[in-house]
């Protein structure tokens, strides 16, 4: 059952504003610490891919927010949700602490699309409920 849709578009030009004025809080405000250390990675290749990863993850963990229906607040905030990819590159969500026993109580989980373009990143979060006793499960 779908417990919530959440979407968020984000100007590409406005992260890099932030981090040109910022570079390092900025990032160490929204990512969490595996999202930092890929992060790192990216602004050794070039700003711009690094601006492009903060982007995309910056509209993923708002996208979530709103598809949880609380906002960036209790339990949920930037460092209790982070972005990774697996193996072959798909995105996820991986919720810590309070959040993923928020989370977990509701028996809720989260699939993420997210893309960016030359002026804009964007996210689309769907969070389902398994509902117990379900054969899909």
């Amino acid at each position: 059952m779908i417990f919530g849709i959440g979407t968020d578009i984000v100007k590409i030009s406005r992260i890099q504003a932030a981090l040109s004025r910022h570079p390092q809080r900025f990032a160490a405000k929204i990512l969490g610490p595996d999202e930092q250390s890929i992060y790192r990675e990216r602004a050794a290749q070039s700003l711009r891919r690094a601006a492009l990863f903060l982007s995309t993850r910056f509209a993923a963990k708002e996208a979530f927010s709103k598809a949880i229906g609380l906002g960036v607040r209790h339990p949920m905030n930037w460092h209790s949700l982070q972005v990774l990819s697996d193996q072959i590159g798909r995105p996820y969500l991986c919720w810590e602490g309070e959040l993923a026993m928020w989370m977990n109580e509701r028996n809720l989980c989260a699939h993420l699309s997210m893309s960016d373009e030359d002026e804009f990143a964007i996210a689309y979060v769907v969070i389902e409920q398994r509902i117990s006793g379900n054969a899909h499960e």
